[in-house]
């Protein structure tokens, strides 16, 4: 896959699965603008000083000024690649409205507002682009979300909304496709459950292999699909 001369934000892009999204679109030959929420966020991330990385002080992406800005400093956007959300666990008897919000928030108002900004981007470039989204198993198998609902919710309404705005801007040459992962093999998620066979988990570099080839040129025909990228569980 080739992403030389090409143009890709990456929101989200500091975190675990971020920085193998970018790190494998720098080895194509890829420009990556990757927000950030504070400075502490960026301290980590092994590919800050590439000369091909252009990160950009945003805050939070649920903020519409916020995501418009960013959009405006990248010429000749190709690829929007989505990767922003959160995770919170608690019983709907639990959840209280201020829980809700926030997972509506940081899951679909940060992934809708940046599918709008790169729409209107690629719409003034005439060229066509790839959008891709982050869902999750839960947003597509509603019964394993139990003891999440909030967070399954949100991630649902991003699977719907990947493929709606996928038959949206179709005739504009814009293709639309999401990754739904299971539990990925991060740190994080080593620490939280120490006794699972993270052998069985999806590395974040096979999921990163699976959102560039739907955010590549390579990918022609596919659009509205949720890729489920579950490795073997």
């Amino acid at each position: 896959m080739d992403f030389r001369d090409r143009h890709i934000v990456v929101t989200g892009g500091t975190g675990a699965l971020g920085s193998a999204v970018v790190g494998a679109l720098l080895e194509a030959g890829a420009s990556c603008h990757v927000p950030y929420l504070t400075e502490a966020k960026t301290q980590n991330f092994r590919h800050r000083s590439h000369p091909r990385v252009h990160l950009v002080a945003t805050g939070t992406l649920a903020d519409e000024a916020a995501v418009a800005r960013l959009f405006d400093t990248v010429p000749g956007l190709w690829a929007s690649i989505h990767l922003v959300g959160g995770f919170a666990m608690s019983p709907v008897s639990e959840t209280d409205k201020a829980a809700l919000m926030q997972q509506i928030e940081t899951n679909l108002v940060t992934c809708f507002l940046s599918c709008r900004a790169a729409v209107r981007a690629m719409a003034r470039g005439k060229a066509g682009g790839r959008i891709v989204n982050v869902a999750s198993r839960p947003a597509l198998e509603w019964r394993a979300g139990a003891g999440m609902a909030a967070y399954t919710a949100s991630k649902a309404a991003v699977a719907a909304l990947t493929t709606a705005l996928a038959e949206e801007v179709a005739k504009d040459g814009i293709l639309v496709n999401a990754v739904a992962p299971s539990i990925m093999d991060t740190p994080a998620n080593r620490k939280a459950m120490p006794k699972a066979d993270h052998d069985a988990w999806p590395k974040v570099e096979e999921v990163a292999r699976t959102i560039l080839f739907l955010a590549s040129p390579d990918n022609k025909v596919t659009r509205g699909t949720i890729a489920t990228v579950y490795g073997r569980i």
